[in-house]
């Protein structure tokens, strides 16, 4: 656990860290966050994950300097003493009165924290992860669908449902029927030797380990397509796994009970899981 988190500009213990009882993120949901893992010290595309929180406070009207953050990030870590690490930050509108109206909301509270991380075992990953079918749809009409907001009880729920039923995961269909997400990951299939994934425009979050994955995959000479996708598909595809960036890319084996593929990680699988590592790991990167 973090003993020492980063809160409006100061670094401090993490029992003294006071946040404001009228702070909108806690009344109303009201804010953003971005999950990173660094690895020996170094947080893996740190600039792309504050862009995307850039993006997304601009768009909810959230005055906040990504420069500063940087080097707040990077100050959390080491106040730590951390290498392998899980990395938060958390930024809402700020404290603001009793009734809902953001005007009243002066001053962003943005909190970082950090603690060590330790990833699943070799075994998981030769394993994979099972997953159900979550009873909860995203709606891809939602421009939340598309931020990471602290408003984050959906994933949550569905979170709980696939551990209620003994497995890893959980999927998203949307409000049309056709795949979104998982609860914390995007979604990818292998059919063909073609790597296909849901559009934004399904209601899913653009994740920066998909977005990483897509550009392997590029260099790789594997063909992508991003494009609706149905629930039935799993049961025809080759391969499947699931991303983001505390677990990487992690095979995706069986859904509902039915096994994918061979219900085992499948060669495209390894040789992206292997791909990022590379790109990810400072020591093979070197």
């Amino acid at each position: 656990m973090s003993e020492i988190v980063y809160l409006n500009d100061s670094l401090v213990p993490r029992n003294k860290a006071l946040i404001s009882a009228l702070d909108y993120g806690f009344l109303y949901g009201f804010g953003l966050f971005e999950t990173m893992r660094a690895y020996s010290g170094r947080v893996f595309r740190l600039e792309y994950h504050l862009k995307r929180l850039a993006y997304a406070a601009k768009t909810l009207g959230l005055p906040i300097k990504t420069l500063a953050l940087k080097g707040a990030v990077i100050d959390t870590i080491q106040a730590n003493r951390l290498s392998e690490a899980r990395v938060r930050i958390t930024v809402s509108i700020g404290e603001g009165g009793m009734a809902p109206d953001p005007s009243t909301c002066n001053k962003p509270t943005v909190l970082i924290v950090a603690e060590h991380y330790q990833p699943h075992t070799e075994q998981v990953y030769q394993k994979g992860f099972r997953v159900v079918v979550s009873s909860i749809r995203r709606n891809s009409q939602s421009p939340l669908s598309r931020l990471k907001s602290v408003n984050y009880l959906e994933s949550i729920l569905a979170r709980q449902e696939a551990r209620t039923a003994g497995v890893d995961e959980a999927l998203h269909l949307n409000d049309k029927g056709l795949l979104a997400e998982a609860s914390m990951s995007n979604v990818f299939l292998v059919s063909g030797g073609t790597l296909k994934t849901p559009r934004q425009e399904n209601g899913i979050l653009p994740g920066i380990t998909r977005q990483t994955i897509l550009e392997l995959a590029s260099q790789l000479g594997i063909n992508t397509i991003e494009q609706g996708i149905r629930l039935d598909e799993f049961f025809q595809t080759e391969e499947a796994f699931l991303t983001n960036s505390l677990i990487e890319v992690m095979a995706l084996t069986e859904i509902d009970g039915k096994p994918i593929g061979s219900g085992r990680p499948g060669p495209l699988t390894r040789r992206l899981m292997a791909a990022y590592k590379k790109l990810a790991t400072p020591e093979s990167s070197a």
